[in-house]
């Protein structure tokens, strides 16, 4: 993949496979006979589009960061260094029937699950024609599959396990998958919707993301315990994959993913990663002083679009093939930012409709019915905000 000295961190730019990377790199995806069995029956096809989805991941980080850079954007929330997590975890997926509830960093399953990456662009800039019309960055759109999220952490952990309870209520076989910081293993959301989902062993894959730092708090200054311990505290099944092979991702989600939709109840997938950047792309300077120059050098040299490319061409996919793949995202990224762009000039949201769509209508009662004072007559609209 093409490198971008100006864009990405700099232990990427000229990067090469480091001794005992590719064994490394070997070794995980072949060290349990199961998933070894489900990566080597990946076609050619899927393994392609596993390649095509982290780099257009990076590169729709990449435009992110450029938008910040000429001042177009404030700043933007990426995922760089942890792409193999997120677009590994839905390629395990059934994208025609599963639901997902990425937060902000896991962009990529939002293209993955097919939400066009001008939509996502246009969420950022607020347009009335982006998904939420305008009213919030945080992408989804249920016509893909993709639930929205929120900006407190750990939030969509109730919230999945209540669609998961739905899908469970209906008899039908379809799993929700939701991604989950290490930081926010520690709210009361991720423990209530943790209990709610094993208890009532609901489809639900639940992703814990330990990209070993919560905003400026480092993983070993909120959390004495081993990060993989958490399923014991709840009783279910969990898998652990390193989070920059996309493949060992792909099968542990895999694992997960048949083991909610069998009815054996919820699965977590610990992912060990790294952010190689900072909370935002305001502060990245201060990211490297709190996790310090090695932090970012071990994992430098883990860049989970560089290994699994090497990896690629080891088992004989040919550079020329792999380079049309990039060349095929390129064209699709900058096609989308002509429109998102376009939309931004031409199509912001209208003053009076920052409330369309915040408060619902419902039908009042009949009179009488509720002793509330001021009760509405029958028949008229009540509005009360949306949560």
């Amino acid at each position: 993949m093409k490198r971008y000295p100006m864009f990405d961190p700099p232990e990427y730019v000229d990067w090469k496979p480091a001794s005992g990377i590719l064994e490394e790199y070997q070794h995980t995806i072949s060290r349990d006979p199961e998933r070894a069995r489900l990566i080597s029956s990946l076609s050619p096809n899927q393994l392609l589009d596993m390649y095509a989805g982290m780099v257009r991941f990076r590169l729709h980080d990449i435009t992110l960061r450029r938008w910040v850079k000429q001042g177009i954007l404030a700043k933007a929330w990426l995922g760089t260094g942890e792409e193999a997590v997120t677009i590994g975890n839905v390629h395990a997926l059934d994208r025609k029937i599963d639901k997902v509830g990425p937060m902000i960093r896991n962009a990529g399953a939002c293209h993955e699950m097919g939400l066009p990456l001008a939509d996502m662009l246009r969420e950022y800039l607020a347009t009335a024609d982006s998904p939420s019309h305008g009213k919030d960055l945080h992408v989804g759109s249920m016509e893909y599959g993709v639930i929205a999220p929120v900006s407190q952490v750990a939030a969509l952990v109730p919230v999945v396990a209540g669609i998961a309870l739905a899908f469970k209520q209906r008899g039908e076989r379809r799993v929700v998958l939701t991604w989950i910081g290490d930081g926010a293993t520690k709210t009361t959301a991720f423990h209530e919707g943790m209990n709610f989902a094993a208890v009532l062993k609901v489809p639900a894959v639940y992703v814990l993301q330990n990209n070993q730092i919560a905003l400026g708090t480092r993983l070993d200054q909120h959390q004495a315990g081993p990060f993989t311990a958490w399923s014991k505290a709840y009783g279910i099944t969990a898998f652990s994959c390193d989070g920059n092979n996309v493949l060992d991702t792909y099968a542990a989600t895999k694992l997960a993913a048949d083991l909610a939709r069998s009815g054996s109840g919820p699965a977590i997938v610990t992912a060990e990663t790294f952010r190689m950047g900072g909370h935002a792309t305001h502060d990245e300077a201060e990211a490297r002083e709190i996790c310090g120059a090695e932090l970012f050098e071990y994992w430098g040299k883990r860049d989970p679009i560089g290994m699994y490319e090497s990896w690629l061409e080891a088992q004989g996919v040919s550079k020329t093939t792999l380079d049309e793949t990039e060349q095929k995202v390129i064209a699709e990224l900058a096609q989308a930012e002509k429109e998102a762009l376009a939309s931004r000039e031409k199509n912001m949201p209208k003053p009076e409709t920052a409330i369309a769509g915040v408060y619902a209508e419902t039908a009042a009662a009949p009179a009488g019915k509720w002793s509330e004072p001021e009760s509405p007559k029958a028949g008229s609209i009540r509005k009360t905000p949306s949560r």
